[in-house]
């Protein structure tokens, strides 16, 4: 009998941090199934600078709590600007998305997005890739074009903006990649939050205008920008706890949710064509963080969780 089966099943980092890491994916679905259920009310720069006000209240006083707050002359370099683009970009395309498509199918197409990070680590870093991986990687894009079905009756227009929003992540975490480690990821959040609510705030007449809040959906972005906190702080004690490689694959555990909270909140069936999809996706996704394990290879572009783009 080994170890960790004598050990008490909370007891092991590894057990702890996928704990968390799928916590912080249960929080992230509810976020995104309460901002589709408000999207009906509000456009989608009133949501996002609603929840974003609340969000940057929270972060600010966890940032001081936590003593991570510096001069903000410390964030005007590039890394943090192209990260900032990358965050408005996904968030703008992520929120716009889910308000017109199924959750799980927009959920399902950002799966991909482990794979989009180990490709752009390839081809802006140079960082080494197997052919094994190269292959997941292309079965992983196979999955997203049966799940987006371009050309056939199926195809919904809104799909493209779930894509769009995994390469703008993408680039956001590649961005991230090169800020300097002394910099908090608490302060760095924070910036990440004023901005992309402002941007909210521009967007609000464009798409529509100013809508009267009722007290509903005043009370649900309160709570989404509470499940957003939750959620990030899950990953970071997550990643902090067990090995990367254990940890990052239960971010999968997204896709379950958002097939529950699609079906219980809005009567959506996910159809063939998006568990096909989903589960190339997936496949692909998990062999490609086993051939790191194998490799012992353990980078940080390639392994990351790839976080949703949610504003902060």
């Amino acid at each position: 009998m080994t170890i960790l089966e004598l050990a008490p099943l909370h007891s092991h980092p590894n057990i702890r941090g996928s704990l968390l890491m799928a916590g912080a994916m249960a929080a992230f679905t509810m976020n995104d199934a309460i901002t589709k259920s408000v999207s009906a009310e509000l456009n989608i720069g009133q949501i996002i600078l609603v929840r974003g006000a609340f969000a940057m209240v929270l972060i600010a006083a966890l940032a001081s709590w936590a003593g991570a707050m510096r001069p903000w002359r410390t964030l005007v370099i590039g890394p943090v600007g192209l990260r900032v683009i990358g965050e408005i970009g996904g968030t703008l395309s992520f929120l716009s998305a889910i308000a017109h498509m199924p959750l799980a199918n927009a959920s399902a197409i950002f799966q991909a997005q482990p794979l989009m990070i180990t490709l752009g680590a390839a081809l802006v870093f140079g960082e080494p890739v197997g052919w094994r991986r190269w292959l997941a990687i292309a079965a992983g894009f196979i999955g997203v074009l049966v799940i987006v079905r371009p050309g056939t009756a199926g195809f919904n227009e809104f799909s493209l903006l779930a894509l769009s929003s995994v390469a703008f992540c993408t680039v956001r975490d590649l961005a991230t990649r090169k800020i300097p480690a002394e910099i908090p990821s608490l302060f760095i959040t924070l910036l990440t939050t004023v901005t992309v609510t402002t941007a909210g705030a521009v967007v609000i007449y464009p798409l529509g205008g100013w809508t009267p809040l009722p007290g509903r959906s005043l009370g649900l972005l309160m709570l989404a920008a509470v499940l957003l906190l939750i959620g990030y702080q899950c990953v970071i004690s997550a990643l902090r706890t067990g090995d990367i490689s254990a940890v990052a694959p239960f971010r999968y555990t997204a896709l379950i949710w958002a097939m529950l909270l699609g079906s219980i909140a809005f009567g959506d069936r996910p159809d063939a064509f998006m568990v096909t999809g989903a589960a190339i996706i997936v496949l692909s996704g998990l062999y490609a963080f086993y051939r790191e394990r194998v490799r012992n290879r353990l980078r940080p572009a390639a392994t990351a969780p790839g976080l949703p783009p949610e504003g902060v």
